[in-house]
């Protein structure tokens, strides 16, 4: 569908890919891994156009539909959330048209065994195909359940997009792409601003939506999910794996350990060949051999070893102060800002040596209980109290709008460091990877990934006991985020972040504050089992909503009568009863299946598939819902 061929892109004398070749087939979902800046985002331009390559090449069909979800992008104002998501809709005219003009065209042709006579079948096929699943069920429908499934509350859709925050605009720059029903998704870190249980809808999304996928992501986990296959940006080149992230990882570990033995066995060879060369080459009589194995070694293909970039953060905290046994205690705490009150009468303690998560849906207070502990914001009422000498070192999510651009990154350490880490920033911020030229290299170019370790190095200045990271693992690459988990782990103070990435927090917590409707509810234990826990909840709320009541209402019951009269009328045809029949047997089987599925969910074992089970179950209440309407409008 898509090839990438010798395709270079070069900044001057610097050369970003050189000669890439890969293709994108309709059904592949690619993870596109590398380290921050290696080139995968202009990868991304170049497929959907918004970049030419210094030379090379890029084939795809003129009529192939792009949805490109970029990491920055513009956002609309003036129209609420619902009808700018509703804009998406606005190419169901030219697809019409379009089909228009392609079943004119074939019904003038007559090259009915032609390769472009078939091609317009197919053309015509897939736009058929695509504006059937437009008009499946109403376009509101459809935008209101991207919207909800993407975190946003019923109530908000009606707030114009302008009273949102960026994270929540790209939330509806998303939803806009998804409703398109795009032939290729190009997405660039869409988890950045999403809450850990949208990153699970947009999960079960992808997984199921049947389209060419380009996914640039961090989140491990997010990539085990909804990938199939892996290319790797290295160095300019790139590595293909047809496995998702954890197996391409195996699978390259074994590909270098396997080059490597074949190239020490090549060197091996070629030095006794050099030294049999060496040893014998003015001797007669063994003159033929010697040219035999000159010749040979001309010959000889040699092995590489495929070039890695081995740079890496050194993350280790400095030692930490003890604290008090309470290291944070909140009692009865109603917070928020003048224009709202964000969460109200909230219990938590935090005690010395403890590692705990915030987490929930983005606007729910994480970030201002933060700010709180941080001593920026007052509570409305109740007591905030840091506990006996806490030393709190606070990352905060917004390092773009903290760090002074003006400044470089070496001086953005000098001006607030003291004592004897001034003789080591330069060693300090090596750790970082800020070596060479890039300490000289002002705030204001640094990409988001650079400015979160520039943030994270200003941490290690001072021996703090109480690290308050929000965010931290934002624009971070996999490698980092893997070593600031290990530092985290190691590290002897009491920890309190704000993240949604799963695997990030897997086995670094094991305590989590739940932020949801304005309460805070404490959770013991890891983060899987708080998902699970959290997804059989919304699964029982999904049955309250849908689940048949258990008596007949009055409409139900006035349908059955009208239904065993209607039945008697001597003037039905026997096509209209034989349908009817076959409804109702129908209805009868959806109904047990329900009942089924809701004896199975009330008490489910480690092997029911909880996401399987809900499926299934709206499903049979669509089927139910749409058979019934038959079956009600056929006895009318």
């Amino acid at each position: 569908m898509i090839s990438i061929e010798d395709v270079t892109v070069a900044y001057g004398g610097f050369v970003l890919l050189d000669k890439i070749n890969f293709h994108i087939s309709e059904t592949d979902k690619i993870g596109l891994v590398g380290k921050n800046g290696a080139g995968k985002s202009t990868i991304l331009k170049l497929i959907c156009g918004l970049q030419n390559p210094t030379s090379g090449r890029i084939d795809r069909p003129k009529d192939l539909a792009v949805g490109y979800l970029p990491q920055i992008m513009e956002h609309h104002r003036g129209r609420t959330v619902l009808e700018e998501a509703m804009t998406a809709f606005g190419n169901t005219a030219e697809i019409e048209r379009e089909i228009a003009s392609v079943t004119k065209e074939l019904e003038t042709r007559t090259d009915y065994e032609s390769d472009t006579y078939a091609a317009l079948i197919e053309h015509l096929t897939a736009l058929n195909d695509r504006l059937e699943m437009s008009h499946s069920e109403p376009p509101e429908v459809q935008a209101r359940r991207t919207l909800l499934g993407l975190g946003f509350l019923d109530a908000e859709l009606g707030r114009n997009t302008e009273t949102f925050s960026q994270g929540w605009n790209m939330r509806i720059e998303l939803a806009k792409i998804l409703l398109q029903q795009p032939d290729v998704l190009l997405l660039d870190e869409p988890t950045n601003h999403l809450d850990i249980e949208s990153i699970e809808w947009l999960e079960d999304y992808l997984k199921a939506r049947r389209c060419a996928l380009l996914l640039v992501s961090h989140d491990r986990r997010f990539l085990d999910m909804v990938t199939t296959r892996t290319v790797e940006v290295m160095l300019g080149h790139i590595h293909d794996y047809k496995v998702p992230y954890s197996k391409y990882l195996d699978l390259r570990a074994e590909r270098l350990q396997q080059q490597v033995a074949a190239y020490e066995n090549q060197q091996r060879m070629i030095q006794k060949t050099e030294e049999f060369i060496q040893a014998f080459r003015y001797k007669p009589t063994k003159s033929n051999q010697v040219q035999s194995r000159i010749k040979a070694l001309e010959k000889l293909e040699r092995i590489e070893i495929d070039e890695t970039d081995n740079a890496r953060l050194t993350v280790k905290f400095p030692p930490a102060p003890r604290s008090g046994d309470i290291v944070f205690k909140g009692t009865d705490l109603t917070v928020g800002y003048p224009q709202k009150v964000v969460f109200h009468d909230a219990q938590i303690e935090i005690k010395r040596g403890e590692k705990v998560a915030l987490i929930g849906r983005n606007g729910e207070g994480k970030t201002t209980l933060m700010r709180v502990i941080a001593g920026e914001l007052e509570p409305f009422s109740g007591e905030a109290r840091l506990g006996h000498n806490v030393q709190i070192g606070y990352y905060a999510q917004n390092q773009e709008d903290i760090l002074d651009k003006n400044e470089t990154v070496f001086s953005t350490l000098d001006r607030i460091a003291v004592g004897d880490i001034r003789s080591k920033l330069r060693d300090l911020l090596a750790q970082f990877l800020f070596r060479g030229e890039d300490i000289d290299k002002r705030v204001s170019v640094l990409s988001g990934g650079e400015r979160a370790r520039l943030g994270m190095a200003k941490l290690m200045l001072q021996s703090y006991n109480l690290l308050a990271l929000d965010e931290p693992t934002n624009h971070m690459d996999i490698k980092s985020k893997d070593i600031l988990k290990q530092a985290l782990k190691a590290y002897d103070g009491t920890l309190i972040v704000v993240s949604h990435d799963r695997d990030f927090l897997d086995g670094l917590v094991d305590k989590m504050y739940e932020f949801r409707d304005g309460h805070v509810r404490e959770h013991l234990g890891t983060v899987a089992e708080f998902l699970a826990k959290r997804k059989l909840e919304t699964l029982l709320e999904l049955e309250r909503k849908f689940a048949p009541a258990a008596a007949p209402s009055a409409e139900e019951t006035r349908k059955k009568a009208v239904f065993e009269e209607r039945r008697q009328d001597s003037r039905m045809d026997r096509r209209k009863k034989n349908r009817i029949s076959y409804l109702e047997c129908e209805i009868g089987k959806l109904e047990t299946r329900m009942k089924e599925i809701e004896t199975v969910l009330a008490a489910p074992t480690e092997k029911d598939d909880i996401m399987e089970l809900t499926r299934a179950y709206l499903e049979c209440k669509r089927d139910l819902d749409a058979k019934t309407d038959e079956w009600g409008s056929l006895i009318e």
